[in-house]
């Protein structure tokens, strides 16, 4: 889906925190600012140039976006920090405006200044830098994910023994489903009830998840679910295989379908199991949001900007392909624990 930058404060923090789009956008954009305390800032008078547009319009953005802008680099100099920049300014080649007399002085990071780029609605310059942004942004996450996003899940390190824990949590409640729930239509009860699970953790049923992420029919939906949704899962598979087994002892009979119901909606207003599922909500409306450009409906009120942390799980040097997880002593060694509990 096309994403408008002017509009969404999240989008706009999704590029921000991607600090591998952000080293690329560095090199190509060659920005000329001072190095101060560990960043280079550039100056009020410096964006005024760069985006052609007035003093007043950089000003009524920070009125309206400050918070926005502070958390991504932009900050008010005084005193021993102000005169500290104004003796980099006195001896740099570079026109920051006549600061000498100023009591006071803002200054962005080249963070700051592409958050305004992404702001400015009144400059061609910022429209064309918006742009770019997004064409890097796409690029990057390609060339880093490998060509394609539908398994980035799978990067994640800890994604393997999370999915081979799902897995052996999930025979527990087959094997559970079969010996404490009378229920005619044979190996349909499967379905249906996996079904449920998935509406209680992220409110949509199998069918719905495949059109939302456009999976093949030969894809398996579970290989694309990242590793807090399948502990999530995990979790409400051991509980509910746990509940059925002491309720059917106590009736001294299988459970009736209403009667699994029941627990089911017990478990969902659980409070021990309430902060996972909404956790494995967060990170799969504003993951797949991010990097899937898949946007989960009634996940929306869920949606948050992508932490830095989680560019670095899925895009950067420590995160592997699957292939490369399963060729670790490591990992393998989890699998036979697992195996073995």
């Amino acid at each position: 889906m096309a994403k408008n930058l002017t509009n969404s404060q999240l989008d706009r923090q999704n590029v921000l925190n991607n600090r591998y789009a952000m080293q690329k956008l560095r090199e190509h954009l060659d920005l000329e600012g001072i190095f101060f305390e560990d960043n280079f800032v550039f100056t009020k008078q410096q964006l005024v140039r760069l985006f052609d547009v007035s003093d007043s319009t950089i000003e009524k953005y920070l009125a309206s976006h400050g918070d926005e802008l502070k958390i991504n680099g932009y900050q008010v100099l005084r005193g021993l920090q102000l005169k500290q920049f104004k003796a980099l300014a006195d001896v740099s080649v570079i026109d920051y405006g006549d600061i000498s007399k100023t009591p006071v002085l803002g200054v962005f990071t080249f963070r700051a200044v592409l958050n305004m780029a992404m702001l400015l609605t009144d400059s061609e310059q910022a429209k064309f830098m918006r742009s770019r942004i997004l064409d890097i942004v796409i690029d990057v996450m390609a060339e880093r994910a490998g060509g394609h996003t539908k398994y980035i899940n799978q990067r994640d390190s800890n994604y393997v023994t999370a999915a081979y824990s799902e897995f052996s949590y999930r025979e527990v409640f087959t094997n559970a489903l079969r010996e404490y729930l009378e229920m005619s239509g044979g190996k349909a009860k499967f379905g249906i009830y996996t079904n449920k699970i998935y509406q209680l953790v992220f409110r949509e049923n199998a069918k719905e998840y495949r059109q939302i992420l456009k999976l093949a029919s030969n894809d398996r939906l579970r290989d694309t679910l990242y590793s807090e949704v399948l502990k999530a899962i995990a979790s409400i598979e051991n509980g509910l295989a746990e509940e059925m087994k002491l309720a059917s002892e106590k009736q001294g009979r299988k459970l009736k379908p209403q009667e699994l119901d029941e627990i089911i909606s017990k478990i969902e207003n659980n409070p021990f199991l309430k902060p996972i599922i909404e956790d494995a909500r967060i990170k799969m409306a504003s993951r797949d949001l991010c990097f899937r450009d898949a946007l989960h409906q009634k996940l929306e009120a869920y949606i948050q900007s992508v932490p830095e942390a989680d560019f670095d799980k899925f895009l950067g040097e420590t995160s592997r392909s699957l292939e490369k997880q399963l060729s670790n002593p490591e990992t393998l060694a989890v699998f036979k624990r697992l195996k073995d509990r």
